[in-house]
């Protein structure tokens, strides 16, 4: 640490830092475009002048600028001094110079770090009287709107867009002062996270194109902390709110998880939240007769069938919360809970959760996988299934590292230095695959084969590391050099980090895994280790416990099911039609929680309505067993005081005090937490995430809305001209209005939107992202469970008789896909406009001896249904395997390796 002096003040600071970030994190104002925490510095822009004095008689000083300016130790700075001031003036002036004076039509009115800097700078009077550049703006996809015309030449985007994500279908154009920013041609901008041009970008070049189909400005919108909730990462998010609709996501800065960047599916994908045929009311279907039933019949109707049934089984779901899960699992006892997986998913989960629990491996967050230096990925399209952990891994690969006295010239965030020196030489990526994935382009190694195969060829690497030979005769040349040169740069490495997951529900991908970083770690290696599973929850509703779908379906043959409780879980995107069909139609009570219309809602003798991720409050766990909170946004009924919809775990707990006589009922989430670590210790802790619903700030709760919301009173006028009072949240520290603490980032580690006196957009966050106690602040890292390890025999997977695959039939493996795998992303209106046409892949071998044409249809049949697909022929596919987007539109996950038959196609 050193001691600097800014504006005849002291101050202890971080010798590794530069000014600028030095200056912003003590809350001191100073104006800046090119530099971003992430993106490091590069002086382009001239904005962040400040002064460095000699000493303290010293009046002159040099002007220089502090996003490249490293710490001295005693260095005196001035960023009030006149000089400084008149030249940060001068230079937004001529920054402005082409810029439009359209700031009331602009969509990042009010959220603009230009306007904030603008004001900062004192620039008030245009004197520039000639015309304007114009330029044309290209169509970039459905999530992102281009207004060239307003960009000032701060290269931020296409050092992101280039740079951090390896974007190759986006760049600067032009010379002097004609630069263009955007495609070559018009068209959908291909990397998976484009959304965080909108953030990145310091004026409106670019914004939600999402948002501006049904706009607010931001200070007249309701906001909430939360956590995305399509895949197992658990990114941290911001929502926003306007009239009972969704209406615009961002990034909420974690630092051990997303920090400044999402995912598009992340960011775009809650669209789903704002369908009008959602459900709405309690609605029975009893005896053929469609009736809408209030609360109390509702309840009354569901106790007295449950107390005539004699066997109920309620499915729970991965992708809703712990609280909620609890709630059925309480009612129906665990014998009877199922936990919404097959008995292949729940082998795979129950490998994961053993790692998680007893295993001496490193699980690390995203933040720490950029510190590894080789990484091997096993059988996992993490692009499509973990898309921001693939984002971290292409920061690992190109921080090679730098050596010591290398570091003494150049600075962590001179970034232009570490690329030069650097030259792309990376760390090494190896990756075993059914086909090719979005991380090829920076891979070393790519091994394509069935699953089998894979499971064979780490086998291989395994064996290879143990005993440094192999038997030569049973191996191809390709795959042994392939073998020796993964297995010699896994052995060279100081920090390796394997990678896979469950979504090709392959157990023994997962096993050999496992076992690969076993020997690693044995190998006094510092081994990392991720193992992916499929939802937000999936380890949160393990943990919980209870049967599998294949144990329903047993159990229904031996003993008939009368009552069947299905929690927000879509069963048809898991199991085949025809079984889900006959299964249904067998059962006399069937009731249905969810809060969308999906194919098993539509099976229900009786509907309940429910809250979604955006309008509840709950806990998920991550893939490394972090528990986190995520908080409502708004509440439905105060636009609509008929409808009937409530959480399930409110819902469940009236049902299940009716039935057994119990007074005492959960007024809050915290007696449901508190009921979870009671009666299941292993949640003992999550309690700690947050403060409880009775914590206040200085007696206030913290407000969800600005201090300048807007027209309050007619926010209900197209409903009622009174005005009513606003809703009370009773779960949380959080209040449903502008009443209450504003300055939130002050006094807690939940923001629900980034501002800071002085500075409306999302940069504020800069403002107050200060080291606190040796860490930094704002950066709540939810509850690890699992950090002290139990101990454990050491595990290890035995594969003597493993056979390879045989390639005389054609069996199904799944091809996941970023927009649509998931089951509620499929909803969301947006999303479907990058799900593109749903194809079937085969070999190239496998097409030819059966004359099938690329883009030809094809129709088989799998599980006694028939399909017909669009063709897509691949050379990296195995022979034998068949490519299906598995859970998108009628392919349930049950064909997972299972044969297809009866193969026809047509042109």
């Amino acid at each position: 640490m050193y001691l600097i002096h800014i504006n005849k003040k002291l101050y202890k600071v971080s010798k590794n830092d530069n000014l600028l970030k030095i200056c912003l994190s003590n809350g001191i104002d100073i104006p800046y475009f090119c530099w971003h925490p992430i993106l490091g510095s590069v002086g382009s822009c001239r904005q962040c002048a400040v002064k460095c004095l000699n000493n303290i008689n010293d009046v002159h000083g040099n002007i220089v600028m502090s996003c490249m300016t490293p710490v001295v130790n005693d260095m005196i700075i001035s960023t009030n001094d006149i000089e400084v001031e008149k030249f940060r003036k001068n230079i937004i002036e001529l920054l402005m110079t082409n810029h439009p004076h359209d700031c009331p039509v602009c969509a990042e009115g009010g959220n603009c770090h230009l306007q904030d800097m603008t004001v900062i700078t004192k620039h008030n009077d245009r004197r520039y009287r000639f015309k304007k550049k114009k330029y044309k703006n290209q169509y970039l996809g459905p999530f992102i709107t281009h207004e060239m015309n307003r960009c000032i030449t701060c290269y931020r985007c296409v050092r992101y867009y280039n740079d951090y994500v390896d974007g190759k279908d986006f760049g600067v154009y032009g010379v002097s002062n004609k630069i263009y920013f955007g495609r070559f041609n018009s068209g959908v901008l291909k990397s998976k996270y484009s959304g965080n041009l909108i953030e990145i970008c310091p004026t409106g070049v670019f914004s939600d194109k999402t948002h501006l189909n049904n706009y607010s400005r931001k200070w007249d919108m309701q906001y909430s902390p939360s956590v995305c909730h399509f895949c197992s990462i658990g990114c941290n998010i911001i929502a926003s709110e306007k009239y009972g609709e969704l209406r615009y996501v961002e990034n909420r800065y974690h630092n051990n998880i997303n920090k400044f960047f999402l995912c598009d599916l992340g960011r775009f994908g809650y669209s789903y939240n704002n369908l009008l045929d959602r459900p709405k009311y309690v609605t029975s279907f009893l005896n053929n007769n469609i009736k809408k039933l209030n609360f109390s019949e509702g309840i009354l109707l569901v106790s007295k069938l449950l107390k005539k049934s004699s066997y109920i089984v309620g499915v729970g779901s991965p992708r809703s919360s712990i609280e909620n899960n609890f709630s059925l699992y309480k009612l129906v006892g665990k014998k009877n809970f199922c936990i919404g997986m097959s008995d292949l998913d729940n082998e795979c989960i129950k490998i994961i959760l053993n790692t998680l629990r007893y295993s001496k491996i490193n699980i690390p967050n995203l933040k720490n996988v950029e510190k590894y230096d080789a990484i091997f990925i096993i059988g996992e399209d993490i692009s499509q299934t973990a898309s921001r952990l693939a984002l971290s891994v292409r920061q690992a690969i190109k921080k090679k590292k730098i050596k010591k006295n290398i570091l003494k010239n150049i600075n962590f965030w001179n970034t232009s230095g570490i690329k030069n020196y650097s030259q792309n030489n990376y760390n090494p990526l190896f990756i075993t695959s059914i086909d090719k994935t979005d991380l090829d382009d920076i891979s070393k190694i790519n091994y394509f084969g069935s699953t089998e195969d894979q499971v064979y060829f780490v086998n291989l690497i395994i064996y290879y590391i143990k005993h440094s030979s192999l038997n030569k005769k049973e191996i191809n040349k390709i795959d042994l050099y392939k073998i020796k040169f993964i297995a010699k740069n896994l052995l060279k490495a100081k920090r390796p980090l394997i990678i896979s997951g469950m979504s090709n529900g392959d157990v023994d991908l997962i096993k050999v895994s496992l076992n690969l970083a076993n020997v690693l770690k044995n190998k006094n290696k510092n081994t990392g280790l991720i193992l992916l599973p499929i939802h937000v929850n999936s380890i949160g509703i393990s943990l919980i416990g209870g049967i599998t779908f294949d144990k329903i379906f047993s159990n229904f043959n031996n003993k008939k099911i009368d009552f069947l409780i299905i929690m927000e879980n879509d069963l048809y995107h898991y199991i085949e039609k025809l079984k889900l069909d006959l299964f249904f139609s067998r059962i006399k009570n069937i009731i249905v929680l969810d809060h969308q219309n999906t194919n098993t809602f539509k099976k229900a003798t009786i509907s309940f309505p429910v809250n979604n991720f955006f309008e509840s409050s709950g806990t998920i766990i991550n893939y490394e067993g972090r528990a986190q909170k995520f908080f409502q946004v708004y509440d439905p009924s105060f636009y609509n005081k008929d409808i009937g919809i409530l959480e399930s775990w409110r819902w469940l707990n009236y049902i299940y005090r009716l039935l057994f006589g119990i007074k005492k009922k959960w007024k809050t989430l915290d007696d449901v937490i508190k009921n979870i670590i009671s009666d299941i210790p292993i949640f003992k802790g999550i309690d700690k995430i947050s403060p409880d619903s009775k914590y206040r700030f200085f007696g206030q709760k913290i407000a969800r809305s600005p201090h300048r919301l807007s027209g309050r009173t007619v926010i209900r006028s197209h409903i009622s001209e009174h005005e009513i009072n606003v809703s009370q949240d009773q779960d949380s520290f959080f209040s449903f209005s502008m009443e209450g603490i504003q300055q939130s980032w002050r006094y807690s580690d939940y923001i629900p939107f980034n501002w800071f006196p002085g500075w409306n957009s999302s940069q504020s966050f800069n403002k107050y992202n200060k080291y606190k106690n040796k860490k930094l602040r704002n950066q709540y890292s939810g509850f690890l469970l699992f950090k002290k390890k139990k101990k454990k025999k050491y595990i290890y997977y035995s594969f003597d008789n493993f056979k390879r695959y045989k390639k005389d039939i054609l069996k199904v493996v799944l091809y996941y896909k970023l927009f649509g795998s998931e089951e509620i992303s499929q909803k969301s209106l947006i999303i479907k406009q990058r799900i593109k046409n749903i194809f079937v892949k085969i070999n190239f071998i496998d097409a030819l001896k059966m004359n099938i044409k690329n883009d030809s249809f094809l129709y088989f049949d799998c599980l006694k249904e028939s399909y017909c697909l669009k063709v897509s022929i691949s050379s990296n596919l195995s022979q034998g395997n068949i490519g299906l987007p598995l859970g998108m539109f009628g392919l349930p996950r049950s064909l997972l390796g299972k044969e297809v038959t009866n193969l026809r196609s047509k042109l």
